[in-house]
């Protein structure tokens, strides 16, 4: 896949994670489903990448088909996820939880869920790190003690169960368990959801302190477009199960290729500048038992031509690349 405009110097060296043409579908009675069609992307080390767009455009689906995490009906109908030089794909479930915990961590959209009810914080930890091979218990316990004051939470609370912790708490609580052994790699579903906007803040203040700390590259997926404008290096951005534009954070908020990120933007308010009304997208995203043949945003766009009738590809804009026919070089200079 090509890079956008200006790459850090991270994205010229051998990428981490390379996901090239995933394809997830889900069996229903009506046919399959493709939530998620052709996605490619790439994440080097250290990277911190966003992935947004509205409820139901695929970003979840993609990112448990990057970690392996789907179940029936859903499935991976075609693609290959390749991390540190192997298919995730093609792996047995021996292989892939050797790789789970300790070098690809996950963390779930509601830690509630995804922490255990009925054990300690100190019990579930210690489930993670008997997995690897960690048997001594005074390791397990000084690693679950180092991890905890990591993200901000008190060692004591190592003998606390998850009703006991806030929302906040339980997942920085999930943050600290995905630290564990310290992976190349976190994989993040909408973890601030269902938290306050302070609480917001708060956790991905201390995310992306963490990540710059010790090194570990995150994608990152949320609906907020606005939640990782402060926090994100690069930006991708979903519709319809196909990405619609990809690039540097800034440069996809100052300069968005896809009328699609731009109806995104529109419907968040700036605390800067005059006040201007906020206008949402109109319509609603298509059917994905029956997509669109041309592009799959064209139903709702503004500037929607006859080109649009074709699927686009990936288009370099100059700063970002954008699935927009707007930024086809035959059109571009037709309009110089």
């Amino acid at each position: 896949m090509p890079s956008a405009a200006r790459p850090d110097a991270r994205l010229l060296q051998e990428p981490l994670l390379q996901v090239r043409k995933l394809t997830v579908e889900y069996d229903t009675a009506a046919g399959p489903v493709r939530a998620v069609e052709s996605f490619d992307l790439d994440v080097a080390r250290g990277e911190f990448v966003g992935v947004v767009g509205e409820s139901g455009c695929g970003k979840s689906t993609m990112l448990f088909g990057v970690a392996q995490l789907l179940s029936p009906p859903a499935r991976i109908s075609g693609g290959s996820v390749v991390f540190k030089g192997s298919d995730l794909v093609t792996m047995s479930a021996r292989e892939l939880a050797a790789v789970r915990w300790r070098d690809i961590s996950v963390v779930m959209q509601s830690a509630m869920n995804a922490l255990n009810p009925v054990k300690q914080l100190a019990a579930q930890y210690a489930d993670v790190m008997r997995a690897h091979g960690e048997k001594s218990t005074t390791a397990i316990r000084a690693r679950s003690v180092e991890v905890l004051e990591l993200v901000g939470i008190d060692p004591e609370h190592l003998s606390s169960y998850p009703h006991q912790l806030s929302g906040g708490m339980r997942q920085r609580a999930m943050i600290a368990m995905a630290l564990l052994f310290t992976p190349d790699l976190i994989i993040m579903d909408e973890p601030t959801s269902a938290l306050d906007v302070v609480a917001q803040r708060s956790l991905m203040v201390q995310i992306k302190e963490l990540q710059e700390r010790l090194g570990f590259a995150v994608i990152f997926v949320t609906h907020d477009m606005s939640l990782v404008s402060h926090f994100s290096d690069r930006l991708v951005v979903m519709y319809a199960g196909k990405a619609a534009e990809i690039g540097p954070t800034r440069d996809v908020f100052a300069q968005p290729g896809h009328p699609y990120t731009q109806g995104l933007l529109d419907a968040f308010p700036s605390i800067r500048g005059p006040r201007v009304p906020l206008t949402g997208i109109p319509g609603s995203p298509p059917n994905l038992l029956h997509p669109p043949t041309g592009c799959r945003f064209a139903a709702r766009c503004p500037h929607r031509f006859e080109a649009c009738d074709a699927p686009p590809p990936l288009y370099d804009t100059g700063t970002t690349l954008a699935a927009c026919h707007l930024h086809a070089p035959s059109r571009a200079e037709a309009l110089r």
